[in-house]
């Protein structure tokens, strides 16, 4: 699978997410850095969970679920930059950094469900 870009990738994000929460709890934020902590780690969560999947809707199915949780994760980090709880170059490279991760699982989605199609009109067309 070519996925392995986009699972090194999340993993990179993930430790880097779990770091920013260690930071934020050490200054008593816990309500958004629950939040984000969770959200941000699902991402790559469903990514390998993805790599075992029992076929192709439920391989889609998990990329969706990490593109919700990234888009959720986005928010998170544009509430805590807006609420000062971080600065405007962590922000900036976070975000970066989320917003790959979504391009690629798009990206991923749109690939499989369009070899999707093209398999069931192959199919039709052999019938």
């Amino acid at each position: 699978m070519k996925n392995n870009k986009l699972a090194e990738l999340s993993m990179s994000f993930s430790i880097q997410i779990i770091n920013l929460v260690k930071a934020l709890k050490s200054r008593h934020e816990s309500v958004i850095s629950n939040q984000i902590g969770r959200s941000a780690t699902s991402i790559g969560a469903n990514i390998y969970e993805a790599n075992y999947a029992q076929g192709k809707k439920d391989f889609i199915s998990k990329l969706e679920i990490a593109l919700k949780e990234a888009n959720e994760t986005g928010y998170w980090l544009e509430l805590l930059y807006k609420t000062n709880y971080i600065d405007e170059e962590t922000y900036k490279s976070l975000n970066e950094q989320c917003t790959s991760i979504r391009v690629m699982l798009i990206a991923s989605c749109k690939t499989v469900k369009s070899k999707e199609k093209h398999d069931c009109s192959f199919k039709e067309r052999e019938n």
